[in-house]
């Protein structure tokens, strides 16, 4: 069974959209469980139709009587999709990044915003770790040269965690877990994040090391970025960054495209001035045709799947619907923004 964006879906998810209800009272835009969507039926007529994170115009017209708005990252919720919407109460987002909704228009309007933040932190720092696994045991050439019957042990050049520095900018939920996992396999974090002072408690809970930006860039051999996509961090980690870094060293992104420039990074990885990458998230999603990072051995790319585990999205899904339906009821949510 497939979701709307052609992934493998969990059980509890419906093969197709329910029928679109005359007028509903809950608008659920994109993929979302099966098990949710019943719960949210005890606020009304739900309407689950994932294609309407693609047609602004169907979207807006499904909105004229709705209480509540469900998205993912795809919908934007901005000004002109409220302005249609008279009597929502509420948006919920089924995840952690809120860079697709305008909070200030949400909040001139008084609809509130609920989410799910670190119902996924487990799910992405577990990709984190499979993905600079991947890279320092060269995991995609040895897969192809298995795959095609070679034997050229000569070919593999991998290399081990143990001992080294993993950095991380964006110490929060999924930094932490980050943090934790790199320091079981015997390395040492050094981890910045600008709004956390040296005498914060997260610093014994990852064991991070508080280090400077420049520190955790010069110093890592595996960069990982954990920053929330905002008008500050949008396309944060450039050239100059990637200048500081090892010539050996790795950069690992799963938080958002935006926040790294992507020909910055093409042009460290091509002139051997960076050692490898792998992006599970892009600027744009889906990436558009002619790619250059497309072409590049020394990345690796996943379609935006670290967070969709079924177990992240049970928590996800479910804790975003009790929250709509909090809201709804006049209760206080347990995760608003």
């Amino acid at each position: 069974m497939l979701d709307a964006d052609g992934r493998t879906a969990p059980s509890s998810v419906p093969a197709e959209r329910d029928a679109a209800p005359s007028r509903p009272d809950v608008v659920v835009s994109e993929f979302c469980l099966y098990d949710a969507i019943r719960l949210l039926r005890q606020a009304g007529l739900v309407e689950y139709d994932p294609a309407l994170a693609r047609d602004s115009l169907r979207l807006a017209g499904r909105l004229a009587g709705a209480r509540a708005l469900v998205v993912r990252n795809q919908t934007r919720v901005a000004e002109p999709l409220l302005a249609g919407a008279p009597h929502l109460e509420v948006v919920g987002r089924l995840g952690t990044g809120l860079d697709n909704i305008d909070l200030e228009a949400c909040a001139r309007r008084g609809v509130r915003v609920v989410y799910a933040p670190a119902a996924n932190a487990s799910a992405v720092a577990e990709m984190t770790l499979a993905l600079a696994l991947a890279l320092a045991k060269e995991l995609p050439l040895a897969v192809r040269l298995g795959r095609t019957g070679s034997w050229s042990r000569s070919t593999y050049h991998g290399w081990e965690l143990e001992g080294k520095v993993w950095g991380i900018l964006g110490l929060g939920a999924v930094g932490v877990q980050v943090a934790r996992r790199a320091r079981a396999l015997g390395m040492r974090v050094i981890a910045h994040h600008p709004r956390r002072g040296s005498n914060d408690s997260v610093w014994d809970d990852s064991g991070a090391e508080p280090a400077s930006r420049q520190a955790v860039l010069e110093q890592s051999d595996v960069l990982s970025l954990h920053l929330p996509l905002t008008a500050e961090t949008r396309l944060s980690v450039g050239a100059a960054d990637l200048a500081m870094m090892k010539a050996t060293a790795v950069l690992i992104n799963t938080a958002r495209g935006g926040i790294m420039d992507e020909t910055a990074l093409a042009e460290a990885l091509e002139s051997g001035r960076l050692a490898g990458a792998a992006l599970d998230v892009r600027e744009v999603e889906p990436p558009l045709p002619g790619d250059r990072l497309q072409s590049l051995e020394n990345v690796i790319l996943t379609p935006h799947l670290a967070g969709l585990t079924a177990e992240a999205q049970r928590r996800v899904c479910l804790g975003v619907a009790n929250d709509v339906l909090r809201v709804l009821a006049g209760e206080t949510p347990l995760h608003a923004v």
